[in-house]
């Protein structure tokens, strides 16, 4: 989410000399299309079936999904699937059985959600972007729903192992989760503490929206609330005052590059954040930092490029993990812990208020 005034450039200009190996002409278009593939699926409920058994009855799976499901179009996306190696198609193409190749792509079906449901109209508005025809945020958006969910994907496949286990090491009582999404991290995490609350910050109006029905499903609408608001203006609202008065603990997931975008507010983003807080004592903070450009890989990692390319796109900067590190120490929060937190380049603090 983007919440502050942002500058035009995301990156350093010669940031992009540390180039892998270049990507096929045949890698770079069966990527692109294998990607609505993954994404298609997702939407459609299959891969949460097969996740559940790895053998699906395709005219029963139709049948089952809606009179307005058309039986051939999902059999082509199948037969797709089962090209690109996810699937094997047995039973004279009527059944569709999960392969290894399959399960790893299931794995990691957050990342085509946050690319291809939440970002595709900015990919292919680039050239809208560079000419002047489009502006973001304007005329040209995201879908802010789908990136809160490919954000909640991802976090359960793989972070919330990761989470918890630092987690387990903080006593808290109430728990704000700053850029929330759906509110599946924090009713996650207090759902396992007993005797715990929760508030889940959002400024995304559809990801809150979603929030409150992530909130209701997991039965916690008397210890978690959802609430649509600038993270840093939230302690001005006098709606949720005594909510925000009783937070111990702040964590905040993949919002900070947003939140550091405006360089005039930049050095300040945390102190402020320390007063919009003022109980806190820990804060469990994560990001996704920019690449190093002497990383020096053969390949690009998963993610890396669409995440760079849709914050240039969008004027948001990117950041090191060394810039964190001195913002951090700036504001009085000091690194308890510094764990490497799923998604390429991502880093997870425990830092420590004094």
């Amino acid at each position: 989410m983007t919440l502050l005034h942002t500058p035009p450039h995301a990156l350093p200009a010669d940031w992009y000399g540390a180039a892998p190996a270049p990507i096929g002409v045949d890698q770079a278009f069966n990527g692109y299309v294998a990607a609505t593939v993954v994404h298609t699926l997702d939407r459609l409920g299959v891969w949460d079936r097969l996740a559940a058994e790895p053998r699906l009855d395709i005219a029963d799976f139709v049948r089952s999904a809606g009179p307005a499901v058309r039986d051939r179009v999902v059999r082509e996306v199948l037969r797709a699937a089962a090209v690109c190696g996810w699937l094997r198609l047995e039973d004279g193409g009527d059944t569709a059985v999960l392969t290894d190749a399959g399960r790893e792509t299931l794995r990691m079906r957050g990342y085509f959600t946050w690319a291809v449901g939440g970002y595709s109209d900015l990919f292919s508005g680039a050239a809208r972007l560079a000419t002047g025809e489009a502006t973001f945020g304007e005329t040209l958006l995201r879908d802010e729903a789908m990136v809160a969910l490919g954000s909640g994907q991802n976090d359960r496949s793989f972070m919330a192992t990761t989470l918890d286990e630092v987690l387990d090491g903080i006593d808290f009582h109430t728990l704000a989760d700053l850029g929330s999404g759906i509110s599946a991290r924090v009713s996650r995490v207090v759902g396992a503490r007993p005797g715990t609350r929760g508030l889940g910050l959002d400024i995304s109006g559809p990801a809150t929206e979603l929030g409150h029905r992530t909130i209701a499903e997991a039965g916690l609408e008397d210890r978690v609330r959802a609430i649509r608001a600038d993270v840093l203006d939230v302690c001005h609202r006098e709606a949720h005052h005594d909510a925000i008065a009783e937070v111990d603990t702040v964590m905040s997931f993949f919002l900070l590059h947003d939140l550091l975008a405006a360089p005039t507010t930049r050095p300040h983003l945390f102190t402020r954040l320390r007063e919009a807080f003022p109980a806190a004592r820990t804060f469990v903070l994560a990001d996704t930092m920019l690449r190093p450009d002497a990383e020096g890989a053969a390949t690009l990692p998963v993610f890396s490029l669409g995440y760079e390319l849709a914050h240039a796109l969008m004027g948001v900067p990117l950041h090191t993990k060394e810039t964190y590190e001195d913002l951090f120490a700036a504001a009085g929060l000091h690194p308890l812990r510094t764990v490497a937190f799923g998604t390429p380049h991502s880093w997870l603090y425990v830092l420590e208020a004094r």
